[in-house]
């Protein structure tokens, strides 16, 4: 993600350059943001912000060798 990009997009695809992941990443915009909370996505491919509801996907899907 090398772009800001508005809170307000609640699904945003990240690549192995942006783990660990976090929200809000930094390439939001800080004044719509809540705490940072890590969000375990290497298992799964996929992940929930608690806070804003976000979705992420990992691009290329879980990580080998994570279970």
């Amino acid at each position: 993600m090398n772009q800001q990009t508005n809170n307000k997009d609640r699904e945003i695809e990240v690549t192995a350059d942006d783990l660990p992941l976090h929200c809000p990443m930094p390439s939001m915009l800080l004044w719509n943001s809540h705490p940072r909370v890590f969000l375990p996505i290497e298992a799964t491919g996929e992940a929930l912000c608690p806070y804003c509801g976000t979705h992420y996907t990992l691009k290329g899907g879980a990580a080998p060798g994570h279970h």
